[in-house]
């Protein structure tokens, strides 16, 4: 059996990770955008981009106003008006962002369309700096990491099926004959999803979800003898895990964002086919995160061995399910289940150490993108779209070293590493603007670059918390079965 400290509670988290589905939803769903808004406003590939720098940057907005009111008023805004409270405003002003695009589709305005994901994305921020830790603290801190990549696996079904019914309400059924983008039909989905914005917000309001948790108010100052740190910016591992935070979700976003270009320009697909593919990649950091997730349950080692190659291919039936419910072909996508074995293969020699889970995989980012580049047709864009398997887990390591041992000034840096979710819409515009300046298939050494970064996080950041006295691989053993 464990031995834990304490057990998680699935109550609370389960209604936690319902907003982390809806982040998924919207940002994939961006990458339908993008293809829908070039063609309609007649955008270059690097104007398009400016759909993800809306949403990401409204991410760095959002934690700058949250560290302005919290220096006004002297005190950590989310622990003064609560995690629940938190949760419930982010919501509401994401409604106002989404409601947005009810005028934004009848007028045909593409300014107040990346203003409505802008609001969305401002909401987003708070319910990211909420959410994240709180998903950490809901249970035992050896698992922690694990439950932020089981929340991340509820994400990437939103992930999964956004592309796939913002698709189907832009182009309706999957005729042949319809290939025109149709802005003004978006509307409908994204004015439900402000309303379900705020069913959520009620079904939060009622639930039983903390206002603070002991381990985020302690105070961690004297961890190393004859340190004082003052601010969350006094730890390093923060500090470079704010620019991990950037390069990840920047390599994240920017894979999927300009695969629908390359797939147009240099394999013929029109815009309505695309979206099984896109819907792939975030199902593959579904299927990524469903296997990392296993540790985060108090089960036999046995039955978490069994898991590990169980969960990943059932997140794969999830993705052809909806597909096959979309009358999409399967049959170009069953290969896919061999690349899924090398990701297991890369999850069993992480040890359940997120350092370690972080070096091999960017390791293996690398690998895929360098693959993609030098191939073309099908393989190419099943290297493309094994990034996000190899991405799944990237976002809970990076989050769990960078706030390790932060204690008291953990909210703080949380705000810090949301701030860098940024990183998603620049990265996206430097990729897109080197593909205008070059070709969109050799424009992936960007992301090339941000996994080379990540893997030198995952080497520095250890050495960092030794030194602070947390050793990663003690913590892990210490909740081992």
């Amino acid at each position: 059996m464990s031995n834990y400290s304490k057990q998680t509670n699935w109550g609370q988290f389960l209604t936690l990770i319902t907003v982390f589905f809806f982040w998924g939803f919207v940002a994939a769903s961006n990458d339908i955008l993008i293809p829908v808004f070039k063609k309609a406003f007649n955008l270059s590939q690097g104007e398009s981009q400016l759909v993800s720098v809306a949403f990401y940057v409204a991410y760095t907005v959002g934690s700058l106003i949250y560290m302005f009111i919290s220096k006004s008023i002297k005190q950590d805004v989310v622990n003064r008006i609560g995690y629940k409270n938190g949760l419930i405003y982010g919501l509401l002003i994401s409604s106002v962002g989404a409601f947005l695009f009810y005028p934004a589709a009848n007028l045909g305005s593409f300014n107040l369309m990346i203003t409505g994901l802008f609001v969305i994305g401002l909401g987003f921020s708070l319910l990211q700096i909420v959410a994240n830790p709180l998903a950490i603290e809901l249970g035992p801190k050896e698992t922690g990491s694990q439950r932020l990549i089981m929340a991340g696996g509820i994400n990437n079904f939103g992930t999964t099926i956004g592309p796939l019914i913002v698709a189907f309400a832009i182009f309706g059924s999957a005729a042949a004959a319809n290939t025109e983008a149709d802005v003004s039909s978006i509307k409908v989905p994204y004015v439900a999803l402000g309303i379900i914005f705020i069913l959520v917000a009620i079904l939060i309001k009622f639930s039983s979800l903390p206002k603070v948790t002991p381990t985020i108010t302690e105070n961690t100052e004297d961890v190393v003898v004859g340190e004082h740190r003052d601010s969350a910016l006094k730890y390093p591992q923060l500090v470079l895990g704010m620019i991990a935070i950037f390069v990840y979700v920047g390599v994240e976003v920017s894979t999927a964002s300009n695969l629908p270009a390359y797939m147009e320009k240099s394999l013929g697909f029109a815009t309505k086919d695309i979206a099984p593919y896109v819907s792939l990649y975030w199902a593959s950091l579904m299927i990524g995160r469903w296997t990392g997730s296993v540790e985060a349950f108090d089960i036999t080692a046995g039955a978490k061995k069994i898991l590990r190659f169980v969960a990943p291919y059932l997140a794969f039936g999830v993705f052809l399910l909806v597909n096959a419910i979309a009358k999409h072909d399967l049959s170009h996508f069953y290969i896919y289940g061999l690349v899924i074995l090398v990701m297991i293969a890369a999850d069993i020699a992480s040890k359940g150490n997120p350092a370690r889970m972080l070096l091999i995989f960017s390791s293996m980012g690398i690998l895929s993108l360098i693959t993609g580049m030098l191939t073309s047709g099908m393989t190419s864009v099943y290297a493309f779209t094994s990034v996000g398997l190899f991405c799944s887990t990237l976002w809970p390591c990076i989050f769990t070293l960078a706030i390790n041992g932060l204690g008291k000034h953990t909210n703080q840096g949380s705000g810090y590493l949301i701030m860098m979710i940024m990183g998603g819409g620049i990265i996206s515009y430097l990729q897109g603007t080197l593909a205008d300046m070059t070709n969109i298939h050799m424009s992936y050494v960007v992301g090339i670059a941000c996994f080379l970064y990540l893997a030198f996080y995952a080497v520095r950041v250890t050495g960092i918390l030794k030194r602070q006295g947390i050793n990663l691989d003690q913590l892990k053993s210490d909740g081992a079965h």
